[in-house]
């Protein structure tokens, strides 16, 4: 007698949601998502990355690290915002981040 496998199906609405916050727990995994991100050139993705990171590393850390209230970073670094480049600056510094230019 052959035995039949039956598939569960699993509803979408009963995933649970995806964190990027928690693939973000080295140093290296924050620095490599970040070139991703940059490296793909979607703007308004940058934004949301700071963001995820922010998240991950701690938002009351980088707020007190970036002299930026947790208010406004949760504000600027929302996806599809576009924060102002001092923001940026600031958050990656916090961060222990640089932008660096190759050629």
């Amino acid at each position: 007698m052959k035995t039949v496998k039956t598939e569960k199906k699993i509803k979408v609405s009963g995933l649970a949601e995806f964190d990027m916050t928690r693939h973000l727990k080295s140093k290296r995994a924050m620095t490599e998502y970040l070139n991703q991100v940059i490296s793909d050139g979607d703007d308004a993705e940058l934004a949301a990355a700071l963001g995820h990171i922010a998240r991950a590393k701690g938002m009351a850390e980088i707020s007190k690290s970036s002299g930026i209230t947790r208010e406004a970073l949760y504000k600027a670094l929302k996806p599809n915002t576009k924060p102002r480049f001092d923001t940026v600056s600031k958050v990656l510094g916090a961060l222990g981040m640089r932008i660096t230019i190759h050629a």
